[in-house]
């Protein structure tokens, strides 16, 4: 890079610019929403991320408690060993 011009140096790190903010955005959509829950005390007590019909949840201190899934009126609920802990179903209208 020592024998670049100045304009060349810009180019460069403009363009290296603009393809680290596009993979950061690419990574943010595949994320998700995302949905943090405080306590009574205002700290945050874990998150939420959905992705297509299904919903997981994390804890404080970011590992996975549990997860539902949506299909058609019935919610099923899984714990953080992946295992189906129960089921919602929704009757009449909503």
């Amino acid at each position: 890079m020592n024998k670049m011009s100045w304009r060349q140096r810009g180019a460069v790190l403009l363009s290296t610019l603009v393809v680290t903010l596009v993979s950061l955005s690419i990574n943010q959509a595949r994320a998700g929403e995302q949905t943090r829950f405080y306590g009574p005390d205002g700290r945050s007590t874990g998150t939420a991320t959905t992705s297509g019909n299904t919903t997981t949840f994390y804890g404080a201190d970011g590992r996975r408690t549990g997860s539902a899934t949506t299909s058609g009126n019935t919610t099923t609920f899984y714990g953080a060993d992946g295992r189906r802990t129960g089921s919602s179903t929704a009757t009449g209208k909503r």
